[in-house]
């Protein structure tokens, strides 16, 4: 399906845009196009990718991804170090068929508080917060 060709005017179509707009995205390289005699023909995964919209397919969840942000008030230097270490750990398992956790950390020494962001699958990201929710219910 990713191999289908669409012309100028479908694609103006899907994009709600002018032809000519069309076009001029082509001409000024920002749309990967091939000319085909007088005209252009774009790859609908191009043009998809262009749009931005997710490849593969709608049924699948395999494109989800869920991005959450912790604030955790109270720490010290150390629990901050050692929970920001531990996190980053439990983010790099799992196997070769799960997509990485995207995982950062960040800690305010003046306020005590620390921020974390993590970008995952859902039930990845739901995995790494109840793992968080376990290490912060034993804190000193």
């Amino acid at each position: 399906m990713s191999d289908q060709l669409v012309t100028v005017e479908q694609a103006a179509e899907q994009l709600n845009l002018h032809p000519k707009t069309v076009l001029r995205y082509i001409r000024d390289g920002r749309l990967e196009a091939t000319r085909v005699g007088k005209s252009y023909r774009i790859m609908r995964a191009k043009l998809d990718a262009f749009a931005g919209i997710a490849g593969g397919t709608a049924a699948t969840d395999a494109g989800v991804r869920a991005t959450c942000i912790v604030d955790i008030p109270g720490l010290s230097v150390d629990r901050a170090e050692r929970l920001a270490t531990f996190l980053h750990a439990a983010a790099l398992t799992g196997d070769g068929q799960t997509p990485p956790l995207q995982l950062q950390t960040a800690f305010d020494r003046l306020s005590r508080t620390m921020k974390v962001v993590i970008i995952g699958t859902p039930p990845d990201v739901r995995c790494l917060l109840e793992m968080l929710q376990v290490q912060m219910s034993g804190r000193s």
